[in-house]
């Protein structure tokens, strides 16, 4: 790929153009990443407090009986949010889905081991775990190996 940029003061705003010979996966990644609005923390309760939680410092999402909660490190704060609208502010550079009820955040993981019946248990670097379906291994293994 050939990236260049030309800085001028005459230009009024950013434009970028993209010249190919045909569209690719690669092409789809980066427009994605181009336009991407990723929230950089979220809003979640702890008790009777409402408090600020950076996206990075998340280790995974979890739904549980209706709610939403985000664990990081010791601490759990529920989110006023669906899952799948979590799933769609933190973007999936750094979140992967684990399971249908858990999204997690990849670049919190310390290590994973292999499980007998095909699912992953993932370690966090807190030393949480998550366990992550069979149906979302192949996906979390690409994103962990950067071919996702």
């Amino acid at each position: 790929m050939n990236v260049k940029i030309d800085l001028n003061e005459e230009y009024d705003q950013t434009s970028i153009t993209i010249h190919a010979k045909e569209w690719s996966t690669e092409l789809d990644q980066l427009v994605k990443m181009i336009n991407s609005t990723n929230r950089k923390r979220l809003i979640g309760v702890e008790g009777d407090q409402s408090v600020l939680i950076p996206c990075e410092d998340i280790e995974f999402v979890y739904s549980e009986k209706g709610k939403v909660f985000a664990v990081s490190g010791s601490s759990k704060a529920e989110l006023k949010m669906k899952l799948y609208e979590v799933e769609e502010a933190v973007g999936e550079d750094s979140f992967s889905r684990f399971s249908k009820s858990v999204i997690g955040n990849i670049n919190q993981i310390q290590r994973f081991e292999l499980s007998f019946n095909g699912n992953l248990c993932v370690y966090f670097t807190s030393g949480n775990k998550e366990y992550v379906s069979r149906r979302y291994v192949r996906r979390l293994k690409e994103k962990l190996t950067g071919g996702g």
